[in-house]
């Protein structure tokens, strides 16, 4: 019999070896060897960086649809006077306001939508905009300017409306024209309609998300300047979203003929071809932040075939744009980029007269990056601030807002009548015109591929016969003036249209559309 044990005397090693676990005790070679090469890694590679790298190319697809609702007639037939009707729980609103105004967190709500007499049950809609919604109010609170930034796009506005201003100086004229929105007024707010965020693999004759877009900024209370906008891109041949009037209703208030636009989503995507679509950021600077992607989560957001392809090509463009020399730019441009699309859609901006585009502080444009080419497309978006500047604004000028070609009158930015700041809220450091390039805003607009396109004599030419061809088809053949006549008529037959506010729209931007194509039928490059 063994001895008693005395204190501090130790046990016999068997012993404790039949505390360890059996199965310890027999792999305990094979646990020792992994301990050991997890400290080698943590010695050796503990400081290095580790970026996703994604080589497969095959087409990851989105979400198997599993409904596509017909509908009863075309959305975006603009012979229907189509209607959209909302309703959801009021407590569910309220909630989801507060938590907005609170977070500027963006949450979806629980709605049913009849849409031209369909009814479709658990619809997502939820707030969007950045700056569109700076100075929304409620409960008689207003939210911050500067309190979101989900990269909806957008750019800074007043709290209040502003007048419609002159021919000559834009639809904004001196005001920048928005009407102040609230949350008692919901049929007025800008909305992002979701047809699957509740109900997986459901769409909408064909669609996914469809955007409600805001009353005023430069196209008055019926926004047609965007209609009309995205009317001549389409009539140009250019990639863009097509569009429809509704009237819209939410809750039993009494209806608002709003513009419906088709979302840039994985379906648009989807028509675009094989190619993956990046999504601009309001937050978005186009500068070079190393090769890992998660530096890159306030520039850009991929539409679609995620997992199957990331934002390495998007970095590579970046990396190339900011760093390449002016001979490597002129050589090799045509290798990163089409370059007679690229010419278009610079041309386009200017001819209608966009200060807000991939230039402008809203950054509002999507990288289209074609997989059989390896070159990239520029897609417009959000057009709600076209024909904002002034008529005579040449070829080769900075399209500005409010002034034409000097941007605001009278030397740094002032808040217009209307905007109110929240104590201790101060304009960012360098908002002032001429500073930034052409996007308007020292330090908010600007694109270095976009700048260094323009400034080169190697793409002058592209650009200019764009310009001509494209003024041809928007002004001279009157694509423009017979977008407003059909807008105007699609509004005649929309319920909650204001007959009188269409009329004074229409024929505001009919009068700059018409001091446009006279001014520059007299421009060299139009002439040349």
């Amino acid at each position: 019999m063994a001895a008693d044990l005395q204190p501090g005397s130790r046990a016999p090693a068997s012993r404790l070896r039949h505390r360890v676990p059996v199965r310890v005790r027999h792999h305990w070679k094979l646990l020792a060897t992994c301990a050991a090469v997890v400290v080698a890694l943590v010695v050796l590679a503990g400081n290095v960086r580790v970026a996703p790298i994604v080589t497969s190319q095959a087409a990851a697809k989105h979400d198997e649809v599993v409904i596509d609702v017909a509908g009863t007639v075309d959305l975006f037939d603009p012979s229907v006077a189509h209607t959209v009707t909302l309703t959801y729980d009021e407590a569910d609103y309220q909630r989801m306001f507060d938590e907005y105004m609170e977070s500027g967190d963006k949450e979806y709500l629980r709605a049913d939508a009849t849409v031209d007499g369909t009814l479709l049950r658990d619809v997502g809609i939820r707030l969007k905009g950045n700056s569109t919604l700076s100075g929304v109010t409620h409960n008689g609170q207003a939210r911050s300017m500067f309190g979101d930034r989900d990269g909806d796009g957008g750019m800074p506005q007043p709290a209040g409306g502003g007048g419609q201003g002159r021919p000559g100086g834009g639809m904004m004229g001196g005001g920048f024209g928005r009407t102040s929105l609230d949350s008692s007024r919901p049929e007025e707010l800008p909305w992002l309609m979701s047809f699957d965020e509740f109900v997986d693999g459901r769409r909408y004759q064909g669609r996914s998300e469809i955007a409600v877009r805001v009353a005023g900024m430069g196209g008055g209370s019926t926004v047609v300047n965007e209609a009309v906008s995205l009317s001549v891109l389409a009539a140009a041949g250019q990639p863009t979203q097509r569009y429809t009037y509704a009237g819209f209703r939410v809750n039993g208030a009494p209806a608002k003929a709003r513009l419906l636009v088709e979302h840039p989503d994985e379906d648009f995507a989807d028509g675009l071809g094989n190619g993956v679509l990046y999504k601009s950021l309001a937050t978005s600077q186009f500068t070079y932040q190393g090769e890992d992607p998660t530096e890159y989560e306030d520039d850009f957001k991929q539409i679609n075939d995620k997992g199957s392809h990331d934002l390495k090509p998007v970095i590579d463009l970046v990396k190339w744009v900011n760093e390449a020399s002016d001979a490597d730019f002129d050589a090799h441009l045509a290798d990163h980029v089409d370059i007679g699309s690229f010419a278009s859609y610079t041309a386009l901006q200017n001819l209608l007269l966009n200060f807000d585009d991939m230039a402008g502080p809203g950054r509002n444009y999507y990288l289209w990056y074609n997989l059989d080419t390896e070159r990239f497309q520029v897609i417009g978006w959000d057009h709600n601030l076209t024909f904002s500047g002034s008529a005579t604004t040449g070829p080769h000028d900075s399209t500005t807002m409010g002034g034409g070609r000097g941007g605001f009158p009278g030397g740094d930015f002032q808040p217009p009548e209307g905007m109110q700041l929240p104590d201790g809220v101060q304009l960012p450091e360098g908002m002032r015109p001429g500073g930034g390039g052409r996007g308007g805003f020292g330090g908010l607009g600007g694109n270095k591929l976009k700048e260094r396109f323009l400034a080169s004599e190697a793409f002058k030419k592209a650009y200019e016969d764009a310009y001509r061809q494209l003024y041809q088809k928007i002004y001279a053949d009157k694509a423009a003036e017979k977008a407003l006549d059909q807008i105007a008529a699609t509004l005649a037959n929309v319920a909650g249209a204001d007959a009188t506010a269409v009329k004074t729209d229409t024929d505001q931007l009919r009068a700059l559309v018409q001091e446009r194509t006279a001014a520059l039928a007299k421009d060299a490059v139009i002439t040349s």
